[in-house]
């Protein structure tokens, strides 16, 4: 079996950088063996990737263009995560997912959007990455987001 860095690799991906605050708190925390990230937004060298509402028409993010800014919030996530766990490695699970949507009031796919984490953290670390998950619609999200993503990992 692979490791975690050695399952992102091959996905073609590096870890980034942890994404900066953007106010007063820490990107992760570490409790025991257990880690928190903050909210993750789909920041790419520093730069949100979109902003805006997710759902179908005109001036909308598509549902499949918010579940790809939801593996990125994952990635991200991870990076939170791996800097207070002692490196991407000593993750040992996933346990929990939380993503929100900023959702256009006729958008119900919250869902499906999230599975853009939940599929990365699967590839990366397999059965490990199996994970309690929750979804939620929500008006918006900061800087105009259209997702954000927390996990809670158990780490070695």
């Amino acid at each position: 079996m692979s490791t975690p860095t050695e399952a992102l690799a091959a996905l073609g991906l590096t870890l980034p950088d942890v994404v900066k605050p953007l106010a007063a708190y820490t990107p992760a925390t570490r409790d025991g063996d257990l880690v928190w990230t903050s909210g993750q937004l789909p920041m790419r060298d520093g730069s949100l990737v979109a902003t805006g509402k997710v759902g179908e028409g005109d001036g909308l993010v598509t549902p499949a263009e918010a579940q790809e800014l939801a593996r990125l919030c994952a990635l991200n996530a991870l990076a939170a995560a791996a800097s207070v766990a002692g490196g991407l490695d000593r993750i040992q699970r996933i346990v929990k997912v939380v993503g929100f949507v900023a959702s256009d009031p006729a958008f119900t796919g919250q869902p499906a959007v999230v599975n853009g984490a939940s599929t990365l953290l699967g590839e990366v670390f397999g059965d490990a990455g199996v994970h309690a998950r929750s979804a939620v619609g929500v008006a918006v999200l900061p800087l105009d987001s259209p997702v954000e993503v927390e996990i809670t990992v158990r780490v070695a």
